[in-house]
């Protein structure tokens, strides 16, 4: 049995894209034992990327669902299971004969895990789109970019793996743990509108407040804000700055060399582009590195910008292991850390349907069952 806090949790996931995966990844790496129904034939899997980090740490059986044979055997599986994680357009499941009241009819207690980009009613249910359009909905991707100029996609963060992935993972411990105490199991509808929209609770409270004023790229935590952006150094390399509390702005002039400068109040918005300018010609003076040596031990809050593939070879996030390489591919360790119940080290993804008859032996197919299945092409 795997180690970790889901230590003992039976989930099945029906192989699908980002959020699903991600939530089923979060999952399998605090300890459940998450099996990932793959499509039989090969080279008609979804796992298109060797090594995939949102394949890790799962077995894998591959069924094909379009008979009914194979709707069975994911039928007896979640009979079996606390969770079945789907992330398909709302009634494709239910077409398939998977959808949460033939499942339920089977295992009452399983808590059914479905994520969507609209969620499973509405409008816009059954349109097609990605992680850009939800957030662009949801009011999350307008506020991200410079003044003046167009919003900026935050990669595929916000919707699919914040307000999805998430959302959904967070949604199904919840339901598992309402059913200690009703012993049912219930459907999980994430929307990764919804996700999105509830990622931007802090801005509706600042816009309320008064303290959100300004349109993109003007306010506080938007790039705005001199004391709170990015700034080129001397070898074509970025830092953060965060320093928005005085005592935190202090110790950034100190660094900067800037404590006999004649300097505005870094608060006063209507100095902003004076102070703009001063920060960034000092600290275009640097390199990035030595920045960040001569802010170390102080609190002025600036930091390297690192590249994904750079962030693993930074001393702290080294010391904490907050990176590990798992087949080869250095990749995000799980997260957060437990202090009695330590997950393990996931493990590297497993080619798609290589643990079908396991799986299948443990739902009971015997050896004639199995060879019956193999031949109408039902398991891989």
């Amino acid at each position: 049995m795997k180690q970790g806090p889901l230590s003992g949790l039976k989930v099945v996931e029906l192989a699908g894209l980002a959020p699903a995966p991600f939530a089923a990844t979060m999952l399998a790496d605090l300890g459940a034992d998450v099996i990932r129904v793959d499509r039989a034939r090969p080279g008609a899997d979804v796992l298109a990327i060797p090594g995939d980090p949102l394949a890790r740490g799962r077995r894998t059986v591959g069924v094909d669902t379009k008979k009914p044979e194979g709707v069975e055997v994911v039928l007896r599986l979640a009979g079996k299971s606390d969770v079945l994680i789907e992330g398909f357009r709302p009634g494709v499941a239910e077409r398939m004969g998977l959808g949460p009241e033939q499942v339920h009819a089977r295992n009452p207690r399983l808590v059914y895990g479905r994520v969507t980009g609209w969620g499973q009613d509405g409008p816009l249910a059954t349109a097609a789109g990605h992680d850009i359009n939800y957030a662009g909905i949801a009011g999350a991707l307008e506020p991200i970019g410079r003044a003046g100029e167009r919003p900026v996609p935050p990669l595929n963060l916000v919707a699919d793996f914040a307000g999805g992935g998430m959302l959904l993972a967070m949604g199904i411990v919840s339901a598992l743990y309402e059913r200690t105490s009703s012993g049912k199991g219930q459907v999980v509808d994430a929307a990764m509108v919804d996700g999105a929209a509830l990622l931007t609770t802090q801005l509706h409270g600042m816009r309320a407040a008064g303290v959100w004023p300004g349109p993109r790229g003007t306010n506080l935590l938007d790039g705005g804000a001199p004391f709170y952006d990015t700034y080129e150094t001397a070898d074509g390399k970025y830092v953060a700055v965060g320093a928005i509390e005085m005592r935190f702005w202090g110790d950034l002039v100190k660094v900067l060399g800037l404590e006999d400068e004649d300097l505005p109040v870094h608060v006063n918005a209507d100095e902003w582009p004076r102070l703009r300018k001063i920060l960034a010609d000092a600290i275009g003076k640097h390199t990035r590195d030595e920045l960040v040596a001569r802010a170390e031990g102080t609190d002025a809050c600036l930091t390297p910008v690192l590249s994904p593939w750079e962030a693993a070879g930074h001393p702290h996030n080294a010391a904490r292991g907050t990176f590990v390489d798992i087949g080869g591919v250095v990749q995000p360790a799980p997260a957060p850390r437990f202090d009695r119940t330590p997950p393990e080290t996931p493990e590297a993804p497993r080619e798609p349907g290589a643990d079908t008859a396991d799986v299948l032996a443990e739902l009971g197919y015997d050896a004639d069952a199995l060879a019956g299945l193999r031949d109408g092409d039902v398991i891989a």
